[in-house]
């Protein structure tokens, strides 16, 4: 059912009072859009609410219908918040069944000085060290918070002078407790690098800078940690072709994460999901996602903070979009992205440009690889050029294989 305000019924209440058909109203868009192809399907998809318009089309919606940007979001914003709202009650009449049923039952190049420095963090944590611990503690807890609108390259170039530190003061010697606190800061500092890499596209580096991380965790004993740095490396496999890998790799990861309600555990959770769904075992990647959104519901506090290390609701519903991409299941895809969009921070260029590449994807699968590729091309296009390698040109170089024709002609030019 539509929302009684959204964007549904004041597209449709526009286009009957100017008595055209859905056709007829796809020539007026695309007329605005300078004679570019427009699907009709689309206006249909949008007066029912099958699928929300996503920001790149606002503008166009506006001039098209004479509305303003604001009024187009405002509309949008309430049909999302009236999906939300109608996932909750089916979310409860689930939750009730489940209650009643057991109640019965009683993955680029690497920067200069980069490889160096983690070869003597890897060096390092074969003997001894310890030093400045609380300073170290303080640029971890620094880099942790995530890229907030910064390039890859910088937030690389910002550590580098930290993994010279810290390979430096590994390889002092210190008390056996202050080692395991700082292999433990090694653990997270490398994994973050390693999580930049991944992001950048250098799949071997990322690999290397992962094992480095593992090998610090383990030295620490913390699990936690080992967890998180086995979830995250799951994703290199995961997003650049060899899901089957990363099913090992997040295995290994819940299993070190244990019982307890932990982001790492979730992070898990989801990527087996992911890959799951990925090799085909939608079974399997199901209950996957049931996992996760048991896990999401008992965070708090860190573990659902905003930040490399924590698995907040943004973070969430991007995996799930992904997830739900690859199970083909577009309903539950498109009301993921609608979520993780209204979550996501303006600044973050990847995080709305891989969402965008689900959207596009969700497109294909339902029948428009004309609008998948003018969606998928429009969006790598506009990036800026730190971002238009890695991961984003993996999921876009996904796509483009599966399209043929012409759409595989456009989306390639943009590619190339």
């Amino acid at each position: 059912m539509v929302a009684p305000d959204g964007i549904g019924v004041l597209l449709r209440a526009i286009r009957e009072d100017a008595g055209r058909t859905r056709d007829e109203q796809a020539q007026v868009v695309q007329q605005t859009q300078d004679g570019r192809w427009f699907d009709w399907e689309n206006i249909k998809r949008w007066e029912l609410e099958k699928r929300l318009p996503v920001p790149d089309w606002h503008e166009t919606i506006a001039r098209t219908y004479g509305l303003s940007v604001a009024e187009v979001q405002r509309a949008v914003a309430a049909s999302r918040q009236h999906r939300r709202s109608q996932r909750r009650e089916k979310e409860d009449v689930k939750r009730r069944r489940f209650f009643g049923v057991a109640a019965a039952a009683v993955g680029a190049t690497a920067l200069p000085g980069i490889a160096q420095a983690r070869e003597g963090i890897d060096g390092a944590l074969a003997g001894a060290g310890a030093a400045d611990l609380a300073y170290l503690e303080s640029a971890f807890e620094r880099h942790r918070g995530g890229y907030h609108g910064r390039a890859p390259d910088d937030v690389l170039g910002e550590m580098q002078a930290d993994l010279d530190l810290l390979g430096q003061i590994l390889n002092q010697p210190h008390p056996a407790s202050a080692r395991a606190d700082l292999a433990r800061t090694a653990a997270g500092i490398a994994g973050l690098v390693a999580i930049v890499q991944h992001d950048r596209g250098d799949k071997g580096d990322a690999f290397r800078w992962f094992a480095t991380a593992e090998k610090a965790a383990r030295e620490s004993g913390d699990r936690r940690m080992t967890a998180w740095v086995l979830a995250r490396h799951a994703m290199v496999p995961l997003n650049y072709g060899a899901p089957e890998v990363a099913v090992r790799i997040a295995a290994r990861a819940r299993r070190a994460a244990g019982r307890t309600p932990t982001a790492a555990g979730a992070l898990a959770a989801a990527v087996t999901a992911r890959s799951l769904a990925a090799i085909g075992d939608h079974q399997g990647a199901r209950v996957a996602v049931t996992d996760v959104q048991s896990l999401v519901e008992r965070l708090d506090g860190h573990e659902a903070a905003d930040t490399w290390f924590g698995y907040p609701a943004q973070k969430h519903f991007v995996h799930l979009s992904q997830a739900y991409t690859l199970l083909g299941d577009t309903e539950a895809a498109y009301s993921a992205q609608d979520d993780a969009l209204d979550l996501t921070d303006s600044p973050s260029v990847m995080t709305r440009a891989l969402i965008a590449m689900d959207t596009a994807a969700c497109l294909r699968l339902d029948g428009d690889p004309a609008a998948a590729a003018e969606m998928a091309a429009g969006v790598f296009d506009r990036l800026p050029g730190p971002y238009r390698d890695g991961l984003i040109r993996a999921r876009a170089e996904v796509l483009h294989q599966a399209l043929g024709g012409r759409p595989r002609d456009l989306l390639g030019q943009v590619l190339a």
